[in-house]
């Protein structure tokens, strides 16, 4: 079904991933265009009863709404790279996605912090493709329950498709830690299917 994805080996989860689903002139071109079309937004998050500018820029695109981190995210309509980019992971994910996430790391102190895309409009066991264009960056995954087992790191590459399935959001949960290293841009887009 997905002959271009390898298999990670996480228990209590089905992650695939593929370093280099895009070409290279195809993930450069992506990149570009995603800098230039894309209506970023510096959104403010409340942690610890304080609000403050979140550590990355953000843009919500799609069919319908979602709230996560309590900020609601009205969707702007799609745009034809974001099209582009849908159909091209649609066809070796097996899913359909009306929606997509994206987030844009400016420098190594730009991250996300640990979660699960678990939100109850993404249903019992969401399937989220995401994809990423730029500097190469370290991504993690930790176990939500099993204390014993280490946490599973893997950079994703520049045209890298991830693709997180099944029980995986239960299970697991993901982040993208900051860097001392002085790196560039990455942009990284999740599409999702928003159920409700």
């Amino acid at each position: 079904m997905m002959p271009e994805l390898a298999l990670q080996p996480l228990p209590d989860a089905e992650v695939y991933y593929s370093p280099h689903f895009f070409s290279r002139e195809e993930s450069d071109n992506y990149l570009q265009e995603l800098q230039q079309q894309v209506n970023w937004k510096q959104e403010n998050i409340k942690l610890f009863g304080k609000e403050q500018p979140m550590p990355r820029l953000t843009a919500w695109y799609g069919d319908k709404g979602y709230t996560y981190s309590g900020l609601q995210n009205a969707p702007q309509p799609w745009l034809p790279v974001l099209l582009q980019l849908k159909e091209r992971v649609e066809q070796v994910s097996g899913a359909q996605y009306n929606s997509v996430l994206l987030n844009l790391y400016r420098t190594g102190q730009d991250s996300m912090g640990w979660h699960a895309d678990d939100e109850k409009e993404l249903g019992q066991e969401p399937d989220i493709a995401s994809v990423s264009f730029g500097i190469p960056r370290k991504f993690g995954f930790r176990h939500r329950f099993r204390k014993e087992l280490k946490n599973v790191y893997l950079v994703l590459e520049h045209g890298s498709l991830l693709l997180m399935k099944g029980a995986t959001q239960h299970y697991w949960q993901h982040a993208l830690p900051k860097t001392g290293k002085a790196v560039g841009i990455r942009i990284n887009l999740t599409f999702r299917n928003i159920k409700s």
